[in-house]
């Protein structure tokens, strides 16, 4: 029987979209208790089948989360607090399940201005049930420098015409793999699968430095 006073009893679930895009592409992630931001920005990438090639952020209450190394000049208006030391379970989460979820702001890709919204909630953990894992989505994640929301727009509207002119060119820039209302939560699960064995407990891109 689960503990109600015992951390490890719980997992965190998490309801994620990417706003101004509809029909709505999102994701449904049930996440460790102590895993930490950096690990769900590598988890995130994985889920929404970005490659990790920009810059990001967590906003949590107006505190900014990620890699402070990225801006060491100075140039952004806030500080940046580092991600690694922050985990679930340092979040607070309402117990009265009739107040507001908590809620995070991902940003990834300042020039594209990716922004997800993740709504969060404190469940109980299933037994013999493998954490984190994806067990909802909608939809592909868009295609990597595309130009944003209103890029995404354009692009699908060129995707979908065959008699549009710029038809053919993004259909071969995308590649056939692509289709905007794909979401198989097998690949899904294996990509963030991947992309923890590879974090290892922080961010990526700090470990292949090193390497």
């Amino acid at each position: 029987m689960l503990d109600p006073f015992d951390p490890d009893s719980f997992i965190v679930r998490a309801e994620v979209h990417i706003l101004g895009i509809e029909p709505m592409i999102s994701r449904t992630l049930e996440l460790p208790i102590i895993l930490n931001l950096a690990q769900l920005h590598e988890l995130l990438q994985a889920a929404f089948g970005w490659t990790d090639s920009h810059l990001h952020q967590f906003n949590i209450g107006g505190l900014i989360y990620g890699a402070p190394e990225y801006d060491e000049d100075g140039l952004s208006d806030s500080r940046t607090f580092e991600a690694t030391e922050v985990r679930m379970i340092d979040l607070h989460f309402p117990y009265d399940p009739e107040e507001n979820p908590l809620t995070i702001l991902y940003v990834y890709d300042f020039g594209d201005n990716w922004r997800h919204l993740l709504r969060l909630e404190r469940v109980a953990r299933e037994e013999n049930a493998k954490y984190p894992r994806c067990i909802a989505g909608k939809r592909s994640g868009p295609p990597e420098d595309v130009g944003g929301t209103s890029g995404y727009a354009d692009f699908l509207e060129a995707w979908l015409d065959p008699d549009h002119e710029e038809h053919n060119a993004m259909r071969r820039w995308v590649g056939r793999k692509f289709h905007p209302e794909t979401c198989n939560l097998d690949d899904i699960n294996k990509a963030i699968a991947k992309a923890m064995r590879a974090s290892k407990g922080g961010y990526r891109f700090r470990r292949e430095a090193r390497n």
